[in-house]
């Protein structure tokens, strides 16, 4: 039993680190090979670039109200709804320098926010 519950253990801490966060770069080259046509959301490519900005914008938003909880500045301020269309998003990505797209598409939402909707001072 001891060996059982070690062998998933195992597992599982693998999978989880060779889980990594998808790349601005990655989410480019995803979203390019994506027709810009009404089936596009019956793709799964495009379902999983979706999911990728909402685990990514729930992320910053954790972040925030975990730094207005503990009484720290957050590093952004966003408001309750954020709308974003695929053209921002392609546009602010296609911004980012080619030298620093191996960031997340975290990291990379994290700073559009911060720009976006910086926090008073």
């Amino acid at each position: 039993m001891k060996k059982t519950t070690l062998i998933l253990a195992l597992a599982a801490s693998l999978w989880a680190t060779g889980a990594s966060a998808m790349t601005v770069q990655e989410f480019l080259t995803s979203a390019n090979r994506i027709p810009r046509n009404p089936t596009a959301l019956l793709r799964a490519d495009t379902r999983r670039l979706m999911n990728e900005m909402k685990q990514a914008f729930t992320t910053v938003r954790s972040e925030q109200v975990a730094a207005q909880g503990a009484g720290r500045r957050p590093a952004t301020c966003m408001p309750e709804k954020v709308g974003v269309s695929a053209d921002a998003l392609l546009a602010r990505f296609n911004a980012i320098p080619a030298a620093r797209r191996n960031i997340s598409v975290t990291q990379a939402v994290r700073e559009w926010m911060a720009s976006e909707h910086p926090c008073p001072a």
